[in-house]
C-alpha cells in the first residue's frame, strides 16, 4: 500500500558531507506541483547571479549567506525564508557552511 504523503524525519541527514570548496545539491522531492532541492555550500562558495523561470522559495536551515535579490542585498541565517517571482535575478554567497532548501513551484 502506498501512503498519500511524503515524510522524512531529518532533512539535514539527506545531505552528504560537504567537501571544502564545493556545493552539493540533491533533488529531495518532486511531483507535479513542486520540486525541492537540498543544497549544501562550503564557506566561500557561491551560486552566481541567475534567474529561474518558475516561482521559487529559498529556506535556509543552517549557516549564514549573503543574498542578492534583484538589486537588493540582504543576509540569510537559519530560519530565513524568501519567495521569488519568476525571472528575478538572484545569487547566494555562503559566508559560513550553509544548508538551504530550494522549492521550485509549478
Amino acid at each position: 500500500m502506498t501512503t498519500p504523503y511524503f515524510h522524512v524525519d531529518d532533512v539535514l541527514a539527506q545531505l552528504p558531507e560537504i567537501a571544502p570548496d564545493s556545493i552539493v545539491s540533491r533533488t529531495f522531492f518532486s511531483d507535479q506541483h513542486v520540486k525541492v532541492i537540498l543544497f549544501g555550500f562550503a564557506a566561500g562558495q557561491e551560486l552566481s547571479e541567475h534567474t529561474a523561470s518558475k516561482p521559487a522559495i529559498l529556506h535556509f536551515l543552517q549557516g549564514s549567506a549573503r543574498l542578492t535579490l534583484g538589486g537588493d542585498e540582504t543576509t540569510a541565517a537559519p530560519g530565513a525564508w524568501v519567495h521569488m517571482p519568476p525571472n528575478l535575478s538572484h545569487s547566494v554567497y555562503a559566508e559560513t557552511p550553509v544548508v538551504m532548501l530550494l522549492y521550485l513551484l509549478s
